[in-house]
């Protein structure tokens, strides 16, 4: 079996916890594989240079939700699975504690994990350059002092005229990010739909909308203001006056390997700390 790890960028923790894997991998004759740039952040690790193409049975996120995008992005293409090691705070996606590493390889090897498939959204750009999201994608203002005017149709169909910081589209897993804080529902990750929910809207109807997973959304700035696309938290473009992105279900499932039996009511309770509400 062969791993290739995906580490956060900067922290710390996530090299220590890494060669902690590495070593726990080596100890079950598991190959490890890393990025060049990452290779002295763990040495034990062989080095996978950029333009070499992925060769591993799982990619391994150590980090925070914002590693296991990262590794979505390069796990996606290849139809890896991937599972998630919680270097982070709240960690929903990143599933496995670092003390229990050794025993989440012991699972891999027996085959005892399950994969839970999660929907993803394609962006599709002005230009015609489309970008595929596991989270979110989000249209906000530029201008930190200004609303902006989103227009929003949902296929032939114009459904609103939004005057707002930003217009979130996220799938089922993006609803416990950027669209929880803003006020949207959060949904069982394994469903697929999509949600639309409005940040600071100066509307009268400014409630989240979930629509079905085939749906196509299309997002016009409505405004004479710029806006700014944002894909899984990556800044993509800036759409002029006019200018629309299109969002709907993207070709390709993120597939995350997960140890323990679905249970969204449980993970909701342990991750908010409501086990006293």
């Amino acid at each position: 079996m062969k791993l290739a790890l995906v580490l956060h960028p900067t922290r710390d923790t996530s090299s220590e916890i890494a060669a902690g894997v590495a070593a726990a991998a080596r100890d079950r004759g598991i190959e490890v594989a890393v990025s060049e740039i990452d290779a002295d952040r763990v040495p034990v690790a062989t080095p996978r240079g950029a333009k070499e193409a992925l060769s591993a049975d799982f990619v391994v996120a150590i980090g925070g939700d914002g590693t296991v995008l990262q590794a979505a992005r390069i796990a996606r293409d290849a139809g890896l699975p991937i599972l998630g090691v919680n270097a982070g705070n709240v960690g929903f996606l990143a599933e496995v504690d670092p003390t229990r590493v050794g025993a989440a390889l012991d699972a891999l090897l027996a085959g005892e994990y399950r994969i839970s498939p999660r929907m993803t959204l394609r962006a599709e750009l002005p230009g015609g350059d489309a970008v595929d999201a596991l989270n979110d994608v989000v249209v906000e203002k530029v201008l930190s002092q200004n609303v902006v005017g989103i227009a929003v149709s949902v296929g032939p169909q114009h459904l609103a005229e939004y005057r707002a910081d930003a217009i979130i589209v996220a799938t089922p897993t993006g609803s416990t990010a950027y669209t929880f804080s803003a006020g949207g529902p959060l949904v069982d990750p394994e469903l697929d739909s999509l949600v639309l929910t409005a940040v600071a809207p100066h509307n009268l109807f400014g409630r989240a909308i979930v629509f079905g997973a085939d749906t196509t959304l299309d997002l016009r700035v409505s405004s004479d203001r710029p806006a700014r696309v944002n894909v899984d938290g990556r800044v993509q473009t800036e759409l002029a006056p006019g200018e629309v992105v299109r969002v709907s279900r993207g070709p390709n499932p993120v597939r995350l390997v997960r140890l323990s039996s679905n249970n969204f009511a449980r993970t909701v309770k342990e991750k908010f700390h409501l086990h006293d509400a």
